[in-house]
């Protein structure tokens, strides 16, 4: 299996022109948005009370086992993110058919036209294409570079850097 570092280096690759990681910082959050609200239907209720189980509870759940697999601290913040990002597409989806669909639908294509966009300017195919590992590193990316950006995860930065080249 591959590391942080690998994966990280790897999406890094196809993300070198500032504008194209700039379209990522406002499409991929549009597309995680996206896929936790219209995986929020259906709802399960799990025995009398009120406790109930959907489709994006269970990505997440999957979703942030991977990422702790790959690093502790980066596993634990993709878990806290992740958990808005449920709880809000859980709020979206309570929302009439018709609402809950449009914006499921509407911030999906919305940000994937985004990120098409900043791939342009990259002049280079999305990660994914190569990897479907991509889908899911590309909010870790994101995660990775606010952190390198505050003077966080220094090692990790280096790490990427070295192995990207």
């Amino acid at each position: 299996m591959k590391t942080l570092i690998d994966h990280l280096a790897n999406y890094a690759a196809y993300h070198r022109d500032a504008r194209n990681v700039f379209t990522h910082f406002i499409g991929i959050p549009m597309i995680v948005l996206a896929v936790t609200t219209l995986l929020a239907r259906p709802a399960m209720t799990l025995g009398e009370g009120p406790a109930y189980l959907t489709p994006a509870m269970v990505v997440y759940g999957l979703s942030c086992l991977f990422y702790l697999r790959l690093s502790a601290g980066f596993g634990l913040a993709m878990t806290l993110i992740l958990a808005g990002f449920v709880y809000l597409g859980d709020a979206i989806a309570a929302l009439s058919t018709g609402v809950w669909l449009a914006w499921g639908v509407g911030l999906f294509v919305a940000g994937w036209l985004i990120q098409f966009i900043g791939h342009y300017y990259e002049g280079r195919k999305p990660a994914f294409v190569d990897d479907l590992a991509g889908l899911l590193i590309g909010p870790l990316f994101l995660v990775a570079e606010a952190a390198f950006a505050a003077g966080l995860a220094r090692e990790t930065r280096e790490a990427v850097i070295a192995h990207a080249q």
